[in-house]
C-alpha cells in the first residue's frame, strides 16, 4: 500500500513543484491531471517523442511514480449535463461536448499507456439525475442506461485496447453514484474488463451508503482510492439530511456533512483499509485536499502523519503451532 498526492492540491504550480513537495514530506506517488487547461500536464505535448520518458524520469528522481490520471472535468461531457453549466468545460453544443469528453478521454488512455499508468480516473457524468425518480418520467433511467452502454462502450474498448482500467468515480449527478448503480452500469457493459472504480469514501459516506458494503459489492473493481474523508454533522443531519441545500457554499455551519482531511471525519479508516486489503486491494491511497476548514499545508503534514502507521506492509503469514493447525 502506498500514499499518494494528487498534485491538483496545489494547482497553481507547476507538477515538477508539487511532486517536490509531496516527497519532501514522506508521500510515495502522484496522481496527476489530464484533462484540458489544467495548468499543470499538457497531454500533447507529453505524448511527443521522448517527453513521457523524461516525464517518469523526473518523478523518479524523486522516489516518487504516477499512480494514476485524473480527467474529472472533460469526462463528465461524455454523459452530460450540456446545459450553460458546463459551457466552462467546453462551449457549444451537445453534441460538440460529447465529441470533445469522449477525445479527452480516449487520449488519457494513450497518455496512461506512454507513462505506463494503470488508471484513469472519470466521472460518468448523466443528462439528468432527475432520472433517479420514475415520475414523471418512468422510463427516464432507462434512458440514461442506454446512453451509457451506447457512449461508454467504445471508450472502454480503447481502454482495454491500451491496457488502461478506467476508473468511474462514484458522486452524486453522476449515472454511477453508489453501490447499486455501480454494480448496474458494470453489468450493462457485459462486465467490460476496463470497467472500474475509483473510491472516494467522503462521496460514498455522504451519500449515506455503507463503506464496507460497496467494498465488497465492488471487490477486484476497485482500481484506485482517493484518501480524502466525510464529516457528517450529526447535529445539522434532521435538519436537511445528507442532500440538504448546498448551493451556497460547501463550508457552511449548518451542512450535513463536510469534506476533510483524513482522521478528521466520519470515515473509520481502520476498517476501509482492512476491507479493501481482505478484498485484494494493495495500491495508491491518493490524498485530495477539499477540507473546508483547514489549509493544504495542515493536510499535507497531517494526512501522511495519519494515515502512515495505518498502510498495511504484508499479509498475514499464518500460523502453525500446535493450537492452529487442523
Amino acid at each position: 500500500m502506498k500514499i499518494g498526492f494528487c498534485t491538483m492540491n496545489y494547482s497553481e504550480l507547476p507538477v515538477e513543484e508539487v511532486t517536490k513537495l509531496a516527497a519532501d514530506h514522506g508521500y510515495q506517488c502522484i496522481e496527476i491531471p489530464s484533462f484540458n487547461d489544467n495548468g499543470q500536464i499538457d497531454p500533447d505535448e507529453l505524448l511527443k517523442g521522448s517527453n513521457a520518458k523524461n516525464f517518469n524520469e523526473m518523478v523518479k528522481g524523486y522516489d516518487m511514480f504516477v499512480s494514476a490520471i485524473s480527467n474529472h472535468a472533460d469526462s463528465l461531457l461524455v454523459m452530460g449535463p450540456y446545459g450553460p453549466g458546463t459551457d466552462s468545460i467546453c462551449p457549444g453544443t451537445k453534441e460538440d461536448k460529447i465529441k470533445f469528453g469522449t477525445e479527452s478521454l480516449i487520449r488519457s488512455a494513450q497518455l496512461a499507456n506512454a507513462l505506463e499508468v494503470p488508471v484513469v480516473i472519470a466521472f460518468s457524468g448523466i443528462e439528468n439525475f432527475g432520472h433517479i425518480n420514475d415520475w414523471p418520467e418512468p422510463d427516464g433511467w432507462l434512458y440514461e442506461e442506454e446512453q451509457f452502454v451506447t457512449k461508454y462502450v467504445p471508450i472502454l474498448d480503447k481502454y482495454k485496447e491500451y491496457g488502461i482500467k478506467l476508473a468511474f468515480e462514484p458522486h452524486p449527478n453522476n449515472i454511477i453514484y453508489d453501490t447499486q448503480s455501480a454494480l448496474r452500469c458494470l453489468e450493462i457493459v457485459d462486465h467490460h474488463p476496463a470497467y472500474a472504480i475509483n473510491l472516494d469514501p467522503a462521496n460514498i459516506l455522504f451519500s449515506g451508503v455503507n463503506l464496507q458494503t460497496f467494498i465488497d459489492e465492488l471487490a477486484g473493481r476497485i482500481a484506485i482510492v482517493h484518501a480524502k474523508d466525510c464529516e457528517i454533522v450529526e447535529h445539522n443531519m434532521m435538519k436537511g439530511g445528507y442532500n440538504m441545500y448546498l448551493q451556497d457554499g460547501w463550508g457552511r455551519l449548518d451542512r450535513s456533512f463536510r469534506f476533510r482531511i483524513p482522521g478528521w471525519g466520519s470515515v473509520d479508516w481502520k476498517k476501509l483499509i482492512s476491507e479493501l486489503f481482505h478484498t485484494g486491494y494493495d495500491y495508491a491511497f491518493n490524498y485530495e485536499h477539499e477540507d473546508v476548514l483547514m489549509s493544504r499545508m495542515d493536510g499535507v503534514k497531517k494526512t501522511i502523519a495519519f494515515l502512515e502507521p495505518l498502510m498495511i506492509e504484508a499479509p498475514y503469514e499464518g500460523r502453525s503451532d500446535k493450537l492452529f493447525t487442523k
